[in-house]
């Protein structure tokens, strides 16, 4: 896992120069909500939702591709772990690149992304995004780039 500012991103030899160059076009004024296909092997949801509580919210982790989310309105908590010591709820679906762990995230780890920051996610790792702050709900605006091993 990678976290850091997001200016820092061209940084990163693991990020193409195509994900660095569809981020810094973004106009947050301007933008459409869903999918955009950069490449064969990369692509990027932009998403507009309302934060969990932190009991609803579990972990998830994929395969074949890392995560990189990051917030362009809003914050909200993403929590962490390594995915060896979790139980499986929803075994991996190789057509969604998922799985579901049944443990609670309390106690674990956690990132605060709040537009300043990315968090770059391996398969390895679980992860559970859209975690509310302090319980408070709110509606965050949030793109994550895909990119296949």
């Amino acid at each position: 896992m990678i976290v850091d500012k997001i200016e820092k991103l061209k940084l990163y030899k693991e990020i193409p120069g195509e994900v660095v160059q569809f981020l810094s076009e973004l106009d947050i004024n301007n933008i459409k909500l869903g999918k955009r296909v950069l490449s064969d092997c990369i692509y990027v949801n932009i998403e507009e939702y309302n934060t969990k509580d932190i009991e609803v919210a579990s972990f998830e982790s994929h395969d074949k591709y890392i995560d990189i989310q990051l917030l362009l309105r809003g914050s909200e908590n993403i929590y962490y772990a390594s995915r060896d010591n979790l139980s499986v709820k929803v075994p991996y679906d190789e057509t969604r690149d998922i799985a579901f762990y049944s443990d609670s995230i309390q106690g674990y780890p956690y990132i605060k992304l709040d537009g300043t920051n990315f968090m770059m996610i391996y398969p390895h790792e679980a992860h559970a995004p859209q975690v509310s702050i302090n319980g408070l709900t709110q509606k965050v605006l949030k793109v994550v780039v895909k990119i296949k091993l």
